[in-house]
């Protein structure tokens, strides 16, 4: 029998609504139903049942990919490449392990998106270091979170504080800032006729649906989880001051912390700056073993 074939995102006017209808017209899975349709696919290489678990989380894949509409990128490219890692992630799911796809694909569909986003973007120094992504990546949702403009330059009390928050410099703030601006507007007009509605008018449904919630609140989980093991490769002296400086809501100085231990102000953010690499680099490979199918934060006990 001839496998059946994923909807496809068509280029020009009402592509990316037709294709948003489309995967809505096919159904969540229950738990149990998606457990038995991935042994299947595990042991017997079924893949009906591929297709099944790949369709189920398709509206996944495209409230992810919204999250990414701000870079100047075809949205349905950015939802194509979705869907290229929610096919990696389907490949090598466990369902023994204990978990539901769509915690586990969300790794695989982010990591998807953001390959392709770099690799798309032609921004002088931009992605050249984890922090320089980081900030490429967090901008504008810190933007929103100190309620800056979108448009034009930031002022300097909020370079800083960005900075501080995605511990960058504020050089990097401004210029990254500035380069991100010619982004296109959600409420551009998705046709030159009054009638075609704004992009914004044509997001997937505003309520989380319960797979969705699901899946990002296990992740925030999973991420505190892989943080609080993460911390544990740094010392005492290290971990009292990323702590301060990094997880605080008030940060502490650097003057405040070089009073504490009795160093100068340029050693202090010298050991912040250590402990940050180090607890990334932790982070870096306990997540890439989840991307493997190893979640062990959330693997249940015996």
């Amino acid at each position: 029998m001839a496998q059946p074939s994923l909807p496809v995102l068509a280029a020009g006017e009402g592509g990316l609504s037709r294709y948003l209808e489309e995967i809505r017209r096919f159904p969540m899975l229950e738990p149990q139903e998606e457990y038995m349709l991935a042994k299947r696919y595990l042991e017997y290489g079924d893949r009906d049942a591929a297709h099944k678990l790949v369709t189920s989380h398709l509206r996944l894949v495209a409230k992810i990919a919204m999250g990414y509409r701000g870079y100047g990128l075809p949205i349905g490219e950015v939802i194509s490449e979705g869907n290229v890692g929610l096919m990696q992630a389907v490949k090598r799911f466990e369902p023994e392990k204990g978990f539901r796809l769509a915690t586990y694909a969300m790794w695989w569909i982010k990591a998807a998106i953001q390959e392709y986003i770099l690799r798309s973007w032609s921004l002088v120094k931009m992605g050249t270091t984890a922090s320089q992504k980081r900030l490429f990546f967090n901008l504008r949702k810190v933007k929103g979170q100190i309620q800056a403009l979108e448009e034009g330059d930031l002022k300097p009390d909020q370079v800083t504080q960005i900075a501080t928050k995605l511990g960058v410099s504020e050089d990097d703030v401004v210029s990254m800032n500035r380069r991100l601006s010619g982004d296109s507007s959600l409420n551009a007009p998705i046709r030159a006729d009054a009638d075609g509605g704004e992009w914004q008018d044509w997001l997937v449904d505003d309520r989380d649906d319960p797979e969705t919630v699901l899946a990002e609140t296990e992740e925030l989980d999973q991420r505190k989880a892989l943080l609080k093991r993460a911390i544990g490769v740094l010392n005492e002296r290290e971990r009292r001051i990323f702590e301060a400086r990094r997880l605080a809501e008030d940060p502490i100085t650097l003057e405040e912390l070089s009073t504490e231990f009795g160093v100068s102000r340029e050693r202090v953010r010298q050991i912040e700056v250590r402990a940050f690499e180090k607890v990334q680099d932790a982070v870096r490979r306990m997540a890439d073993d989840a991307g493997r199918g190893r979640l062990q934060a959330v693997q249940p006990t015996a």
